[in-house]
């Protein structure tokens, strides 16, 4: 306490700049939004169950986004996925049966009123006392100051070891019965002062080294808290703590937020009509990446990643198990859809293997081909055995090259030089090179950076004189730089530049790819953010990907055909789709969708010759349909009948159809 007087001699002269960071600081804690009057027509059209559950019983506990989420939601069945999603992901433990965080938060409401409620109308929740306790729990100690004839009755409750929360490791939260009598209301250093915890105080409201001096010879323990709540905090002047207003205005409110990962909510939102419902309160999060690289056929590949946070199995016997489906659609700006798929992976693992690869990450890794334009990507993948899922979403450019163009960076912690994969696709292979990025971007000092980016359309005159520079800058300062010459690289498409991190510290970084002409011209450039731990060594995920066929094979001209056919560009998909076909005439998909562009062509002679082609196979009923429509529009409207017959003893009622009979 010697100490703050010491440094109190500077309150007269400092006292203006005070009270202007007092009404500052009150200001700022004015301003914060209370509800939207959309907000307020959103909760009124919800039943009271779900009103009382969101503004009584989690109010002090739900963060913004959750609550937004919440109010969005249209049924009952989507507020109760909501809720149970809500007590799971603040579950400490989720492998046992009871929910330790809900019970004790419920035990907090009961405590808080039971004994906070008792001098003023109102529950115990909503005093100063009850939001308190249900928002920081049991105090460490508690001191009662309740009996003295010169001090306002004053409470002191002590907290420490909360810091993971994002407050101070040791703080105080005061309460005093401002008029002497009625509820403990929340003492604020700045907004009361100790002038207010004073009975006889009748000095100036602005004087607060004479009141706290005052208050310092009554009772010394509450001087200390009446100008901070954290001890140990440090004064130039003897004034009321701002970051003890902080700390009761902002830090304690937002404490129960800290730990909890709330992008399930709005994921829920998302994708509450796709996935199941025994899916939907089961969000994990994850980390993700995406690049695009061009193959040397000139197809460009979307190369993307996904690990989630956990990856949980079933255990049968000595097995490990899980399956996973993944659904990945390409939209276009006005949502069309482009391209979808589906895959199913399942997984299983012997008690060794399951050793290897428990204490790490798992990364699921795919690709697919794509045709020139701007696109949103969505992929969900789903674990069928756990009823868990996670989603990612990212935008996509495919360039047009017709001009000089460079491509994003992907930055690798590891490289596979001459991958036993050459030949085949895989994610992140680069024709004979496997790259291995992170979606974190993270790296050690043991590590290097592997820096790969594509350049299409260098003339020869760049190729001879043209140079790269790589930049690395620190807090936007350039702390290293080296250039090459093009002519120097082999392969004057694919750049793999390998830089060495032994001797940077741990920090954030960004590093800068640029072409210059001969004139010394920035022509192009792209950048990438990467970060150096202090960790000597960061964990990898184990992987999940497999190898795909070589960029000759008629699978991509299938599925670039349907894109195009998808985008009604019909001459394109009519070329690729026919490539397909021409390729391996036996593929019932291939033959299908050829008939179905020579449909939108009317070539209805070619799409009855493909059709006929399979009527000796099992799956002929597939052909039925397109064969029907083919043989009505030649009029042999006998034949079509008979082949929409064929359709509807397979796929059933279809009015479609139906119709299509009658009209022959």
């Amino acid at each position: 306490m010697n100490s703050y007087i010491e440094k109190g001699k500077g309150i007269i002269f400092m006292k203006k700049k005070f009270i202007r960071l007092s009404l500052l600081t009150l200001f700022l804690l004015s301003v914060i939004p209370a509800f939207s009057e959309q907000e307020k027509k959103s909760l009124e059209l919800i039943p009271e169950r779900y009103r009382r559950w969101l503004k009584e019983e989690i109010v002090y506990i739900i963060t913004p986004k959750e609550e937004d989420v919440f109010l969005r939601l249209e049924t009952d069945r989507e507020r109760d996925l909501f809720i149970e999603a809500f007590w799971k992901h603040r579950d400490p433990n989720p492998n046992t049966p009871e929910n330790e965080f809900k019970k004790e938060h419920y035990r907090r409401i009961q405590y808080a009123n039971k004994f906070f409620g008792r001098e003023s109308p109102g529950p115990g929740w909503r005093k100063d006392m009850g939001r308190i306790y249900i928002t920081l729990g049991e105090p460490k100690s508690i001191e009662k100051y309740e009996s003295t004839s010169e001090i306002r009755p004053t409470i002191i409750w002590f907290y420490e070891g909360m810091h993971q929360y994002g407050l101070p490791n040791a703080f105080s939260v005061v309460f005093f019965k401002k008029r002497g009598i009625g509820e403990y209301e929340l003492y604020s250093p700045i907004r009361y002062g100790p002038q207010n915890l004073l009975i006889h105080y009748m000095g100036d409201p602005t004087d607060y080294m004479t009141a706290y001096n005052e208050l310092l010879k009554i009772e010394p323990n509450i001087a200390s808290i009446s100008l901070t709540l954290i001890p140990g905090e440090e004064y130039s002047i003897l004034s009321p703590s701002i970051a003890s207003e902080v700390l009761i205005g902002e830090k304690i409110p937002s404490a129960p937020h800290k730990k909890v990962e709330d992008t399930y909510a709005e994921k829920l939102l998302k994708y509450k009509d796709f996935v199941e419902v025994d899916y939907t309160a089961n969000y994990i999060d994850n980390d993700s990446y995406l690049k695009v690289i061009r193959d040397k056929s000139g197809i460009f590949f979307v190369h993307y990643l996904i690990e989630p946070r956990k990856l949980s199995l079933e255990q049968y016997q000595r097995k490990y198990y899980t399956n996973l489906e993944i659904n990945g659609k390409i939209s276009d700006a006005k949502g069309n859809t482009i391209y979808q798929y589906d895959i199913t992976i399942p997984v299983e693992f012997n008690e060794e293997q399951l050793q290897n690869i428990k204490a790490k990450l798992f990364s699921f890794q795919d690709m697919f081909p794509l045709i020139e334009g701007h696109y949103t990507f969505n992929v969900l993948l789903k674990n069928t055995v756990s009823k868990e899922f996670t989603s990612m979403g990212k935008d996509i450019t495919i360039p047009k090259v017709t001009s000089l163009h460079m491509s994003p960076l992907i930055l690798a912690n590891k490289i596979v030089k001459n991958s036993k994969y050459k030949g085949k696709n895989k994610p992140f292979l680069s024709e004979i090179t496997q790259l291995v990025p992170s979606p974190r971007n993270d790296f050690s000092h043991e590590d290097s950076v592997y820096l790969f980016f594509q350049i299409y359309g260098l003339d020869e005159e760049l190729i001879e004189n043209g140079f790269l520079e790589y930049s690395v800058f620190k807090d936007e300062e350039k702390i290293h730089s080296v250039t090459k010459n093009i002519k120097e690289y082999p392969d004057r498409t694919n750049f793999l530049e390998v830089f060495s991190l032994a001797n940077f510290p741990a920090a954030n970084y960004k590093i800068e790819a640029s072409l210059f002409n001969e004139n010394k011209k920035k022509i192009l450039f792209e950048q990438s953010d990467f970060y150096i731990s202090p960790l000597a060594f960061l964990p990898r995920p184990w992987t999940l990907s497999g190898p795909m066929p070589s960029s000759g094979d008629p699978l991509y001209a299938n599925i670039l055909g349907n894109q195009f056919l998808n985008k009604k560009d019909t001459q394109e998909a009519k070329t690729l789709l026919e490539k397909a076909y021409q390729k391996n005439p036996n593929s019932t998909k291939f033959a299908l969708d050829l008939c179905r562009v020579l449909f939108i062509t009317k070539e209805y002679q070619r799409v009855k010759q493909i059709a006929l082609s399979f009527l000796d196979i099992q799956e002929k009923y597939k052909f039925s349909g397109i064969l029907g429509q083919a043989c009505q529009a030649l009029g042999e409207f006998e034949d079509a009948i008979s082949n929409y017959k064929e359709y509807l003893s397979h796929y059933g009622t279809n009015l479609h159809v139906l119709n299509s009979i009658g009209e022959c």
